[in-house]
């Protein structure tokens, strides 16, 4: 499952809204550039993630995007490429980048994706 037209896949989790919700909100913002991306739904679909080298737990606790050249990138360095191709989100893309800032972004985002997924503490 490689791209040859320079589109991005992005794996993400089709039955939880948040998910979802920041999909639409993504396409919103990207307008047309949002045409070089292809959404791919994982639910059900843990052989294909294991074929790709993806673990099926780790795609729902991580995103996890493919690149044209059939790189895979997750957590933080998803989010980075994945907003890099929206003209409007590049300077988050950079922010999130920043050595202090993207390791407190992963911590908080690990924690919300766990309390979501494994219930509160």
């Amino acid at each position: 499952m490689t791209s040859s037209d320079g589109k991005l896949i992005v794996f993400y989790d089709g039955s939880c809204p948040a998910c979802i919700k920041d999909r639409r909100w993504y396409e919103k913002l990207a307008g047309k550039t949002g045409e070089s991306v292809e959404w791919l739904d994982i639910t059900g679909r843990d052989e294909m993630l294991r074929q790709e080298g993806i673990n099926p737990d780790s795609a729902l606790r991580e995103l996890h995007v493919k690149d044209p050249q059939g790189r895979i990138h997750r957590e933080m360095d998803a989010y980075i490429l994945l907003m890099s191709r929206v003209p409007v989100l590049k300077p988050f893309a950079w922010l999130i980048g920043l050595p202090l800032i993207r390791p407190f972004l992963a911590r908080l985002y690990h924690s919300w994706v766990s309390r979501r997924l494994d219930g509160p503490a």
